[in-house]
């Protein structure tokens, strides 16, 4: 392409990119100052009203602005990388926007407060900030993060237009299935049944004892997968079996895939029943909550049905990458430390709330893993070829999908191994490395003390990095980063054709 056409050509996909992303941040910006509803109940904060006004009406103002500015005349096709990049720069915005609040209510410095925001906005739950001392407002932002973000915050917003610009951002934030074909229907869909399982959440944790504002914090929280909660102890300041078991329930409904949870509520048990994740979660919570039973719990209380269910409470936790916890683990034994590890790099399903590798690729890899044993037994001339249920029908393994799964993993691990390396150049232990940069890259959110106030601001940068990579998906992150990186350079290197309104056809 010449450089004339070229650069008109990008200044038309860029009026369009920014406009989008604009859009994002004009409604992010009503997220940022939602918890501000919660001044009539405690008016006594309205002192930290605009700690959220500022950051919030900003970002309503300039996105509103881009947004009037450049917004296309017709709804635009968005190709996958330019929606990585869209999703890029929304998260960047969000990231910024959620941070400034937590700057001056929760006394934190921008590294601290960037960290939370991200840990917010990802559905991760590591948390710096003293919730102790944190206000209502604070506290209410902390859950409206997690709320947004596992929902998806650019697909949820803008696949509402529809048609190619939905489809694209979908499959840019790792959700490229949608539960029914029209793109708008699917997110309706996807947002009724998200919404319905906190309330049903928030209507089982009041009958359980709970206030209303735990309930409402811990029920968003939990189907988000996210883990921030209002109570230092999380689940240990209830103590109570039934609490917690309300929390198991919703916690799984937030790791299942979208379209799994969809199957469910339709009561198509067949697509249910077969489901790869489905299985393997089946599969792996009783195997590990027997292993963290036997290696540390069943020692650590007299009475069994104690150490059963912390056993339990804590494998579905780290398994679905929610993050919360019945009690600390200071004392605890260095296999069930690993068990919990392994769960947060397999995490929860795709296309759902929850982080980590993901339970399908993980299935993928081990029905290929059977194929390829049963290859070498069976005769030669036998053709056989691994399968897996999408739905209620069968699905080939390919090679396509094999390799793109194996170079995720590939990735994942890699990026896993640097992280915990650079965690160690800071004085942690490698088994405490181990431990919390899984929480981070798979966004779960246990801790095993890492991440605190006392935490140096590059070790925070990594994890804070390790969330939105974990979040985002490796993969996105590098096509959006190599998009911006390859437009940016034609500019450089053509600096007279730049420039978004000269010469540019409307997108």
């Amino acid at each position: 392409m010449q450089p004339l056409r070229q650069a008109a050509f990008l200044r038309a996909r860029y009026r369009a990119i920014l406009a989008y992303a604009g859009l994002i941040h004009l409604l992010l910006g009503l997220f940022i100052i939602s918890p501000l509803l919660a001044l009539w109940a405690w008016p006594e904060e309205v002192g930290q009203a605009p700690a959220f006004l500022a950051p919030g009406l900003g970002l309503m103002a300039g996105g509103g602005l881009i947004w009037l500015v450049l917004r296309p005349r017709e709804p635009v096709p968005i190709s996958l990388a330019e929606g990585a990049v869209i999703v890029l720069l929304a998260w960047a915005g969000a990231m910024v926007a959620g941070a400034l609040p937590l700057m001056p209510t929760a006394g934190l410095s921008f590294s601290q407060a960037a960290f939370e925001a991200v840990s917010g906005w990802t559905t991760t739950g590591l948390s710096v900030v003293d919730v102790t001392q944190a206000s209502h407002l604070v506290l209410l932002h902390r859950s409206t993060m997690q709320l947004v973000g596992g929902a998806g915050l650019a697909i949820m917003m803008l696949a509402a237009f529809g048609g190619p610009v939905g489809a694209g951002l979908s499959s840019a934030e790792g959700r490229d299935r949608q539960l029914v074909p029209h793109v708008k229907r699917s997110v309706r869909l996807v947002w009724s049944i998200y919404l319905g399982y906190i309330a049903a959440g928030v209507v089982a944790f009041r009958l359980c004892g709970m206030s209303w504002f735990d309930a409402i914090n811990h029920s968003i929280c939990a189907v988000s997968t996210g883990g921030f909660s209002t109570r230092a102890d999380s689940f240990g300041y209830w103590d109570s079996g039934r609490v917690e078991a309300v929390s198991m329930v919703l916690m799984i409904l937030g790791n299942l895939n979208f379209l799994t949870s969809y199957a469910l509520l339709k009561g198509r048990w067949r697509a249910v029943i077969h489901n790869g994740e489905v299985r393997l979660m089946a599969l792996l919570l009783p195997l590990a909550a027997a292993g963290m039973f036997l290696a540390a719990t069943a020692a650590m209380f007299p009475r069994w049905d104690k150490a059963l269910r912390v056993a339990v409470f804590e494998t579905v936790s780290a398994l679905t990458t929610t993050g919360f916890n019945s009690i600390p683990y200071d004392h605890w034994n260095p296999t069930a430390i690993l068990i919990l590890t392994w769960l947060m790099l397999i995490g929860g399903g795709i296309c759902s709330t929850a982080g980590g590798i993901k339970q399908l690729r993980v299935y993928v890899l081990y029905r290929a893993a059977l194929w390829e044993v049963r290859r070498l037994i069976l005769p030669a001339s036998v053709v056989t070829r691994p399968e897996l249920w999408q739905g209620e029908q069968r699905e080939v393994i390919d090679d396509g999908l094999l390799r793109q799964v194996g170079v995720f993993v590939f990735l994942y691990l890699a990026i896993y191994l640097s992280g915990v390396l650079w965690l160690t150049l800071y004085g942690y232990s490698l088994s405490d490395s181990l431990f919390e940069f899984a929480s981070a890259l798979g966004t779960v959110g246990l801790s095993v003390g890492v991440t605190s106030t006392a935490t140096p601001a590059p070790a925070l940068w990594s994890m804070t990095l390790a969330m939105l990579v974990g979040r985002l998906e490796i993969i996105m992150v590098m096509v959006g980063l190599l998009k911006l990186a390859k437009d940016l350079g034609f500019v450089v290197r053509n600096p007279g054709l730049g420039g978004l309104r000269r010469g540019a056809p409307r997108a």
